[in-house]
């Protein structure tokens, strides 16, 4: 069984990348389950998506200190889903802030040590600009293939069967700039 937390903002792809992880791990033979919640997503609000698989999974919802990979898409939304790692655990993170309202009103501060705390609380901590790798591929947008190309590394599931799900779950205008991002972010991410 394994647990993965996708964390970020509206926008960026988070619910994409958890179908097209679903997908593989369902091509893989297993009982998948995922739960997705991005109430204000489409205003560059918190998005979180759960994907669980397994030989049997009963609920979708992982609990907090279970998640064998949290995904960060940005860095606070990283840091506010961190609680849901277990201990050992993976984080993927993206290097990249993306002020929240409350952040840009000045009513609050955006924290400056979130690469520090996901570091000390990961037992693994992968970080690059998954934006940047994303961009050298051909589109900045393909940022979570990007990402889910880093957490490849930590699955054993078949290359055909990321190749597959991307070409089936990506629009067909940006399938090739999201293989590239993909493979670069399994390059890359090491």
């Amino acid at each position: 069984m394994a647990d993965v937390v996708l964390a970020g903002v509206g926008g960026q792809g988070n619910v994409l990348s958890a179908r097209i992880l679903a997908e593989v791990a369902m091509q893989a033979g297993f009982d998948v389950k995922t739960s997705e919640v991005h109430g204000m997503a489409q205003r560059g609000g918190s998005v979180v998506c759960m994907v669980r698989w397994g030989d049997e999974v009963h609920s979708p919802l992982i609990p907090r200190g279970r998640a064998d990979f949290l995904v960060a898409f940005e860095l606070l939304e990283g840091v506010r889903y961190l609680g849901y790692l277990r201990p050992g655990g993976t984080a993927v993170v993206n290097d990249y802030r993306l002020d929240p309202l409350p952040v840009l009103r000045g009513d609050a501060r955006y924290p400056e040590n979130t690469l520090e705390v996901m570091r000390s609380r990961a037992g693994e901590c992968v970080v690059l600009d998954a934006r940047e790798v994303a961009a050298r591929a051909g589109s900045p947008r393909a940022l979570g293939s990007c990402l889910l190309g880093v957490l490849s590394r930590f699955l054993a599931f078949p290359a055909e069967a990321w190749d597959d799900a991307l070409r089936r779950l990506v629009p067909s205008r940006a399938v090739e700039a999201n293989l590239r991002a993909f493979a670069l972010g399994r390059k890359e991410g090491m």
